[in-house]
């Protein structure tokens, strides 16, 4: 990552990359064995309306630790020829996990006392032109419908804005749905990819205005999404194609 806006982050931040060898290992690994062999069906729709090119910041809902699994297959390198960078709680970046996830592209915050590092490193990713996932709702939530979205995702996306005028940042809201609360074996998912919501829509001279704006707008695409999802599992899940198993 050779910008100068990212080179002067701490040691914690600059570990996060992603290794092209570890990704060309377990990328295959999870698309090919482990999500056909525990998931049921896996229903993903609306990979048109993915940006193939631009800072894009990835707003999806969070119900599960396989979200983190099922992204890359929905929107990673296989579909749009670009890596996925994550945003994650800074609980899961301990350990062997986080040695995995900081060379999967994540990086950490402290969601309960976010500080300005994080959210810095992330307006120095999109401004690289970064496909960037922040989970806006700040952590799993095992009810069906959305929850109150945090301003954060918004704040980053105009903070860009306000930095390159002409950037073409947007934000893509995307739902996840389980037939099951805690995911078991065979339980069905579902990705439903929305419309890209253009972020130099929103002023960035009224900063507070425009992130209440800008977040109500996606709490809206996320919960006709998610409404959507819902009814399609409790119809007929598995006849709305394309399919991913």
């Amino acid at each position: 990552m050779p910008s100068s806006a990212i080179a002067h982050h701490p040691p914690e931040l600059l570990n996060s990359k992603v290794s092209p060898w570890l990704m060309g290992l377990l990328y295959p690994i999870g698309y090919h064995l482990i999500l056909p062999t525990y998931f049921g069906k896996i229903e993903i729709t609306g990979q048109e309306n993915i940006p193939q090119t631009g800072p894009l910041l990835i707003a999806p809902t969070h119900r599960s630790r396989w979200d983190a699994i099922l992204f890359p297959a929905a929107l990673g390198r296989k579909v749009t020829g670009r890596d996925l960078r994550f945003m994650v709680t800074s609980n899961e970046i301990a350990g062997i996990q986080g040695w995995f996830i900081r060379r999967l592209g994540g990086f950490p915050i402290d969601v309960k006392h976010p500080g300005a590092t994080s959210l810095l490193y992330s307006v120095a990713l999109l401004k690289q032109g970064e496909m960037l996932v922040i989970f806006p709702e700040g952590g799993i939530i095992r009810e069906k419908k959305v929850a109150p979205l945090k301003r954060g995702v918004a704040r980053i996306a105009l903070d860009v804005l306000a930095q390159v005028p002409d950037s073409e940042i947007k934000i893509l809201p995307v739902s996840l749905n389980y037939s099951q609360t805690y995911p078991t074996w065979g339980t069905d998912a579902q990705v439903k990819i929305g419309e890209a919501i253009a972020v130099k829509n929103y002023d960035v001279q009224k900063i507070r205005a425009s992130s209440e704006a800008l977040t109500q707008d996606l709490q809206e695409r996320l919960k006709v999404l998610h409404e959507g999802l819902v009814e399609v599992k409790n119809c007929e899940i598995g006849n709305h194609p394309p399919s991913l198993v």
